[in-house]
């Protein structure tokens, strides 16, 4: 093997194996494969920790998932709030004027209303009504009302009743598990585009020293061919071997630039910053068992866990459609007090009571029986979307741990053609 063969081969397998390992195993100081790749004396080292972090503050994606938490807590603290009791104020002031009086009159109306989780709703009001006449004389009244409501089939039932407030819990599980999965997806982007960088980092100082190798070998055989040992035509072939050399240069140096600026936007730093990934890559064998491996992921996947929840969404979707198609019959009671002072006629009070049923039964509705089937349809679909999450969990899984025992093995040939090749 003559020594333009050996340079050839030498960074072709250099530029195969893992780029970090290649500049370990070939015994290139870090320092000097940092000053080769962006010549510049004012980069700005970033580790791989930092990176993390960095991103995990300034990423785009993140950013707005935060404040998409913000609209998504405030949602499902507004659905927890529906047993508390809803206070309403309401009033009215008033001036009229006519051909034979002219009065001005006032109502002030709070209320309070409250529902329980079996169904039960309580409203209770007071009224005050103020109404002066210049002819008439004024009027004062003033009352309390009392009503209670509980429906017997329609609306009736905890399950019925708390199904709002639990899907809007099982709508915040499903949103922190997509959380989780966005946040990981991005850590995941970081990570692959400062391995990246750490990478092309490394192809321009092996293209460099590939380079100087061919244009040293070229010096050596000029000086050959001046002593007559090398025939003139074994320099083209040198030359020719310069050119490729001085090309992968070029594109080892596009490559870089490009590498990042990817890392730069992930970061959302400003795409002119001169960053430089300084992080040694250090690899340990890893052995991991495909059954626990899958248990682990049916226990923390985020996809997966938020179809689990969505089919649990959807079962509570048909138990309200269902109950949607029930006779409304509910028991109605309340009270009426109401105490009237004039100015002329003097005072009086007066109070009623009343209880009974109140019965509505929907008839010819298509939309509830479209509700019923949308559902039920939706929950049969949902399970399948189950099923499917999980043999797809099981392909991911198997294909994720047998591509890493090949990686490992690819890794170890990689050692062993670069032993050779030196």
């Amino acid at each position: 093997m003559n020594i333009k063969t050996a340079v050839m081969l030498g960074a072709a397998c250099a530029i195969s194996i893992p780029s970090s390992l290649t500049l370990a195993q070939a015994g290139v100081p870090h320092s000097e494969a940092q000053g080769a790749v962006l010549k510049s004396q004012h980069s700005i080292d970033l580790s791989l920790a930092e990176a993390v972090a960095l991103g995990l503050r300034r990423n785009y994606s993140i950013r707005s998932l935060k404040l998409q938490r913000v609209r998504e807590k405030f949602e499902l603290r507004v659905v927890d709030n529906m047993f508390n009791p809803k206070l309403k104020l309401t009033g009215t002031y008033t001036f009229a004027r006519g051909s034979s009086d002219r009065s001005r009159a006032s109502d002030l109306t709070p209320s309070v209303s409250v529902q329980g989780e079996y169904g039960t709703s309580l409203d209770l009001s007071w009224n005050q009504q103020l109404n002066a006449t210049k002819n008439s004389g004024d009027l004062s009244r003033e009352g309390l009302g009392l009503t209670l409501t509980q429906p017997l089939l329609r609306g009736a039932g905890k399950e019925v009743t708390t199904a709002p407030l639990r899907l809007a819990k099982l709508t915040e599980q499903v949103s922190q598990l997509n959380v989780q999965a966005s946040v990981s997806q991005t850590i995941y982007e970081i990570i692959a585009a400062y391995r990246t960088l750490m990478k092309s980092q490394n192809q321009v100082t092996l293209a460099t020293e590939a380079l100087k190798r061919a244009v040293a070998l070229l010096e050596v055989n000029q000086l050959l061919i001046v002593a007559g040992r090398v025939a003139q035509f074994d320099v083209i072939q040198i030359e020719a071997d310069i050119a490729t050399q001085e090309l992968a240069v070029e594109e080892a140096k596009n490559q870089l630039q490009a590498s990042r600026l990817q890392l730069l936007k992930l970061l959302a730093l400003d795409l002119a910053t001169p960053v430089l990934a300084s992080d040694t890559l250090h690899v340990t064998p890893l052995e991991i068992d495909q059954g626990t491996a899958l248990q682990m992921a049916q226990a923390k996947q985020p996809q997966y866990l938020a179809t689990l929840l969505q089919s649990e969404q959807a079962a509570i979707n048909l138990l309200v459609a269902q109950d949607r198609a029930r006779w409304d019959v509910s028991w109605v009671a309340g009270v009426n007090q109401q105490r009237d002072q004039h100015s002329i006629n003097g005072s009086s009070r007066a109070w009623d009571s009343y209880t009974g049923l109140k019965l509505e039964i929907p008839i010819g509705d298509m939309s509830i029986r479209q509700g019923q089937v949308n559902a039920r349809s939706m929950l049969e679909q949902q399970q399948l979307l189950q099923e499917e999450a999980r043999i797809d969990l099981q392909r991911q899984i198997t294909d994720a741990v047998r591509g890493l025992n090949t990686l490992w093995r690819q890794l170890g040939i990689s050692q062993r053609v670069m032993d050779l090749s030196r």
